[in-house]
């Protein structure tokens, strides 16, 4: 499983795709908060925190995570080499968890640079050091939650697909229908007391929740399975080829 975890991460460092992501990422989440004049530019606001990241990011991983996992076993399909990969010595479990965490730690690279943002705020800070670290750290944890969620989609996406772009409008739809789509059914009030349950499947209600700074066991446990959700419903594509 190491090996092709290793073999995964270099697929996307050694080619354009990874480093495609990774600077559209940095330079839209830069150019909202320190160039162009909205509610998020930090310069022009005068608050020294970095709400601004939290808020775009999340829109940002919306189309960047599909993305990146549309190729994860769609291509292994396309380039029929999906046979050989799962004659290996290993589980299709471990496969799936080999691309899932090879697509969260290319996630997780891209988003250290942006302490670069925290660190520029901190010493912009009147005084300097002005800034609510905690609020800061929950929110991070919150949006690595919120990623892992969207490439267990992603991933998914791609192993009941054979085409990359097919791949990548399914892993879009069903990461927005997540991220916002139960929140939107619920304000429609149509299911009664049932609306209060939807809002609770929304990705963005638990992610709002952690960005507070506070980790609620309840937020955490909603991430773990919806990742586990996903991550075996990843497993059951694979395998029904064996069916």
């Amino acid at each position: 499983m190491l090996n092709l975890l290793k073999k995964e991460i270099n697929v996307f460092l050694n080619s354009l795709i990874g480093y495609i992501a990774m600077t559209v990422f940095l330079l839209t989440i830069g150019l909202f908060m320190w160039v162009i004049p909205t509610d998020s530019n930090i310069l022009d606001n005068g608050f020294a925190n970095i709400d601004a990241l939290f808020v775009i990011a999340p829109w940002v991983f919306l189309f960047l995570i599909p993305a990146i996992t549309m190729r994860t076993f769609a291509e292994e399909k396309k380039s029929r080499t999906i046979e050989l990969l799962l004659t290996r010595p290993i589980t299709d479990l471990q496969i799936v968890l080999a691309k899932y965490f090879a697509a969260v730690i290319l996630v997780i690279i891209s988003l250290l640079p942006t302490l670069i943002y925290y660190y520029t705020v901190t010493v912009l800070g009147n005084p300097p050091g002005n800034l609510d670290t905690g609020g800061m750290w929950g929110s991070y944890i919150g949006l690595l939650f919120l990623a892992s969620a969207f490439v267990a989609i992603g991933i998914f996406a791609s192993s009941v697909s054979k085409d990359q772009v097919t791949a990548f409008i399914l892993a879009l739809f069903l990461c927005f229908f997540c991220y916002t789509g139960f929140e939107f059914i619920s304000t429609l009030d149509l299911f009664g007391h049932l609306n209060n349950l939807l809002l609770t499947l929304s990705i963005n209600d638990h992610y709002v929740s952690m960005s507070r700074g506070v980790i609620d066991t309840r937020d955490l446990i909603y991430f773990l399975s919806l990742n586990a959700i996903f991550i075996i419903s990843t497993r059951t594509s694979l395998e029904s080829r064996k069916w």
